[in-house]
C-alpha cells in the first residue's frame, strides 16, 4: 500500500544564549538540529496575500510540524531540499488533542538568500 503523506526531515537552526556583551545585549551560539516528520506545502493564494499584508514578506513555503515538537520556530532559519528559509511571524498552532493527524502547527517560510548565494 502506498502512503499519500510523505514527511521529511528538515534542519532547524537553534540559538542558545551563551552570555551578554559589554552593552548587555545577548550573545548566542547556533547549531543545526534535525527535525523529523515535517510536511512541506505550498501556500494558497489567500495565505500569500495575508502574509504579505501582515508581515510585508513574501511567503514561499509552509511547514506542518509534528505533534510533540518543542523547538522554537520564530525568527529562525530552516534548511531542506537544498534551500534555506527564514520563518515568518508566529507559528499557527492548534490544540493537539483536537487534531486527528500527526501535525498541529504550521510555520510560514520565506526564501532566505545570504551574501554567499
Amino acid at each position: 500500500m502506498m502512503s499519500l503523506i510523505k514527511p521529511t526531515t528538515v534542519q532547524l537552526q537553534v540559538k542558545t544564549q551563551t552570555g551578554t556583551d559589554a552593552l548587555n545585549a545577548p550573545i548566542y551560539s547556533t547549531e543545526w538540529v534535525d527535525v523529523e516528520g515535517v510536511l512541506f506545502g505550498e501556500p494558497s493564494s489567500d495565505e500569500l496575500v495575508s502574509t504579505l499584508n501582515m508581515y510585508g514578506k513574501t511567503m514561499s513555503a509552509m511547514l506542518a510540524i509534528p505533534k510533540g515538537d518543542t523547538h522554537k520556530w520564530e525568527d529562525t532559519l530552516v534548511c531542506f531540499n537544498g534551500h534555506t528559509y527564514h520563518t515568518i511571524g508566529t507559528p499557527i498552532e492548534g490544540i493537539e488533542a483536537n487534531i486527528p493527524l500527526d501535525w498541529h502547527k504550521k510555520v510560514r517560510l520565506e526564501r532566505y538568500v545570504d551574501a554567499e548565494n
